[in-house]
């Protein structure tokens, strides 16, 4: 079964966020539907261009990886604040997925399916 991970606000623990289509210990009782967070993002002229050096030595390219890390967590908390605002308290079945606009930009979205659970028990 995919890990749990937790992320977002003060008291992360408090929303879970998950790949799998269940909570392990918890218990589904409403199912909110699709909840998701958006992100476009552009380098800039600056990073782009040594980015651009880099890239040209073959490997990773530092720049771009942490460009894309944090709009992944951007993302991730946009979906966590759309999905309290349906009333859920935790998301499951969540994706990435994403995509170019143009040639300088870059669109990031994280979407699952928002849920009320409870403990088991």
């Amino acid at each position: 079964m995919p890990r749990m991970t937790f992320m977002s606000e003060p008291s992360p623990a408090t929303f879970p966020v998950t790949t799998a289509f269940g909570l392990e210990g918890m218990t589904i009782e409403r199912d909110l539907g699709l909840t998701f967070g958006l992100v476009v993002r552009s380098m800039g002229v600056a990073k782009s261009f040594t980015a651009g050096f880099t890239a040209m030595r073959q490997g990773e390219v530092p720049q771009y990886t942490q460009l894309l890390e944090d709009s992944r967590r951007h993302a991730i908390d946009r979906m966590i604040d759309n999905a309290r605002l349906l009333g859920a308290n935790a998301v499951i079945a969540m994706r990435f997925d994403s995509s170019e606009i143009g040639q300088q930009l870059t669109e990031i979205v994280a979407y699952g399916t928002a849920v009320v659970a409870r403990p088991t028990g």
